[in-house]
């Protein structure tokens, strides 16, 4: 928590995403976002997959789009936030007003975040720690080196105005 507001964030980990070159492309704001006071997790994959894809496939594990504001409004949807998705993507969501919507949500949420499900992200001495329950991991938790060797090639590619 900076200045008062407090943010926390859930996306898919590298073994629970299917989309390599968003991973890759989100991979470099990790340590900003933690510097910055923003709480991070990253979704435990439901269950092993065997293939990645640069692009991505109808097999996501994590796709929506949601946020919560001061108990009262929030967002709910499939849209991402970002220039390409207002022009070129048909995915949508809605904006509401609602203090038990905003409950429902923050319930879910802290559901999605508890130690079974997800991996608490931290900066310690400068390098990315995932803590899994009793665990502190130095690497992506269950991704191996095929996974981790392609969100680097992505990461590396001047795409990221594209996804």
């Amino acid at each position: 928590m900076k200045r008062g507001v407090a943010v926390a964030v859930l996306t898919n980990s590298l073994a629970a995403t299917d989309v390599a070159a968003v991973h890759g492309a989100y991979a470099r704001y990790r340590k900003r976002l933690l510097q910055g006071g923003v709480e991070l997790y990253e979704l435990k994959p439901y269950r092993r997959r065997r293939r990645i894809s640069i692009f991505g496939s109808s097999a996501a594990s994590l796709h929506t789009k949601a946020f919560t504001v001061h108990g009262r409004a929030g967002f709910v949807g499939s849209m991402n936030f970002d220039p390409r998705s207002f022009a070129l993507n048909t995915e949508m969501g809605i904006v509401f007003s609602s203090a038990e919507l905003d409950a429902a949500i923050d319930a879910v949420f802290a559901e999605e975040v508890r130690p079974e499900r997800s991996y608490r992200v931290t900066v310690e001495a400068g390098r990315l720690r995932w803590h899994d329950q009793a665990r502190v991991l130095r690497a992506e938790p269950t991704a191996g080196a095929w996974r981790r060797t392609v969100a680097i090639v992505a990461r590396l590619l001047p795409i990221e105005g594209q996804l």
